[in-house]
């Protein structure tokens, strides 16, 4: 199984346009050296040839335009793209569903719980329908214990595992939100058996999530906040990282001491917020991550397995 990060940020990307927290500021003053990154997405093939990709971030045409695994194609138009998962509906995860418009019709992975809200609250399943007939969505269901395949790579098994994270802020189940509405991915390569779990929201480990952290091979996870109130004590907002639905990094519960009681796969933080000082290679904050034998995920990171 081969894995592109397309893009390695949380919402907002890496400066984000309107943050001039001291993380954003160095970026883009030279003072730091931090790099850049794009919104949170990855994409996954089998053969090197065909592509999946997880979730379409509001960056999706820069990060194709940056991969020539994804930018490559016969003829005057196409891409390597041949189908989206998105494992939830929030705008940094799904907004680049309006940009894949040219190429569309595409097949769409997700729960109907998402289906739902992007074709309510947030329609852009019902606004595509106006090229080529737009997705062609396909629901997977969070209680199969045989997942799914995905015809253009069908070497790769996907395996929804609920998470315990948060409904989008449009939704009118934020703070309530339903089974399905956040979904991790245990993507299995059925002729090794290497797998990947792939959690870029995830507010509380539960028994599922432990399970498919035990059986993988790599793990991409959840590295949004270092700190559960940063965002409030930088001045950007009044919510915790929790309450939006984010295990912090650091801490007796964190994310890092999550991921020390497994020695077995390869660690990635992934979904990294433009406050989170792990960014910048020369704090103490990205030395303990990577003390702990956890990488940071950046933008064009390949990893096979």
């Amino acid at each position: 199984m081969q894995i592109v990060v397309l893009g390695s940020a949380a919402g907002g990307g890496f400066p984000q346009w309107n943050c001039h927290c001291r993380m954003c500021q160095s970026v883009r003053n030279g003072t730091s050296r931090a790099e850049p990154r794009t919104q949170s997405s990855i994409a996954v093939s089998d053969d090197g040839e065909h592509w999946v990709v997880i979730n379409a971030s509001p960056d999706i045409r820069q990060q194709i335009n940056a991969s020539p695994q994804l930018a490559k194609a016969e003829g005057a138009r196409g891409s390597a793209i041949s189908a989206v998962v998105v494992t939830d509906a929030q705008i940094d995860h799904t907004t680049g569903l309006l940009i894949l418009r040219e190429g569309l019709p595409l097949e769409l992975y997700c729960t109907p719980e998402v289906a739902e809200e992007l074709s309510s609250s947030y329609p852009i399943l019902s606004m595509m329908k106006h090229w080529e007939g737009g997705y062609q969505t396909c629901t997977v269901d969070i209680h199969s214990q045989e997942g799914w395949r995905i015809p253009s790579v069908p070497n790769l098994e996907f395996h929804p595992i609920s998470l315990s994270s948060n409904a989008p802020p449009f939704s009118p189940y934020r703070n309530r939100p339903r089974p399905g509405d956040n979904i991790g991915l245990k993507i299995v390569d059925t002729r090794t058996g290497a797998t990947l779990f792939y959690a870029p929201g995830l507010g509380a480990p539960e028994d599922a999530v432990l399970a498919a952290m035990r059986d993988a091979d790599c793990v991409m996870m959840d590295g949004t906040l270092w700190t559960d109130d940063e965002m409030i004590r930088e001045g950007l907002g009044t919510s915790l990282g929790s309450e939006m639905g984010h295990l912090s990094v650091s801490g007796d519960d964190g994310m890092l001491a999550l991921m020390e009681d497994f020695t077995k796969p390869r660690k990635v933080l992934i979904h990294i917020n433009n406050t989170n000082p792990i960014l910048d290679p020369d704090s103490p904050q990205h030395q303990a991550v990577l003390d702990a034998g956890v990488e940071i995920a950046f933008d064009g990171m390949t990893i096979e397995i």
